[in-house]
């Protein structure tokens, strides 16, 4: 009887261990997540206020005019 508490123990230890470490990873990716929601924000802004779009006059014609 003993040895199945010590073994389920040692269950439990080695999936609090797991538990932890994924706890991080997802602490991890949820950060990258929310600077690359922020990134694709001042994206969204920088197309939709034309900021990536030059104006047509600005263009250079092309080489075969």
């Amino acid at each position: 009887m003993k040895e199945k508490i010590i073994e389920l123990e040692k269950r439990i230890a080695f999936m609090d261990d797991k538990l932890e470490e994924l706890n991080e990873v997802i602490c991890d990716q949820s950060k990258v997540i929310d600077e690359l929601k922020g990134r694709l924000e001042g994206l969204k802004d920088q197309v939709q206020s034309g900021a990536l779009v030059r104006k047509i006059e600005d263009e250079d014609p092309p080489p075969h005019y």
